[in-house]
């Protein structure tokens, strides 16, 4: 199996797809539309996963964007400051810049992973829900 293919963890991840088929898209616009950039459907359009199971519960997805995000910020401004030799300022500057551009998608990528702890991969099910189609 190959690490980005779909049934894998890492594919449901990275393509923004139901964690159970692997087959519904996960938000209704594309990944990096600004247009509605939060809004989720309730439900996989496929095979109906529930994407909200409870109130508060992409709560944990917030804790593994401050995670994930502080890492990469830090390595960032350290990278331009002292491999590049460039100023704190132009760091800052860029890691700004860089944090407009990419704000949404790190967003979808820690509900994305949330959501793919919570929930495992069924390839039936998305079978299932092709051939009732």
């Amino acid at each position: 199996m190959k690490l980005l293919g779909k049934g894998t963890k890492l594919y449901s991840i990275f393509q923004l797809k139901c964690p159970k088929c692997h087959e519904g898209d996960l938000f209704d616009t594309p990944t990096f539309s600004y247009r509605k950039p939060f809004d989720m459907p309730d439900r996989c359009a496929v095979c109906g996963q529930n994407y909200m199971p409870e109130p508060g519960f992409y709560f944990g997805a917030m804790f593994i964007s401050y995670i994930f995000t502080g890492f990469l910020f830090l390595g960032f401004v350290m990278f331009f400051h002292w491999v590049l030799d460039w100023s704190i300022a132009a760091s800052f500057g860029l890691l700004f810049l860089f944090c407009a551009v990419f704000f949404v998608y790190f967003f979808r990528l820690a509900r994305a992973m949330w959501l793919n702890i919570n929930f495992k991969y069924d390839p039936a099910r998305g079978r299932a829900a092709k051939n009732n189609a």
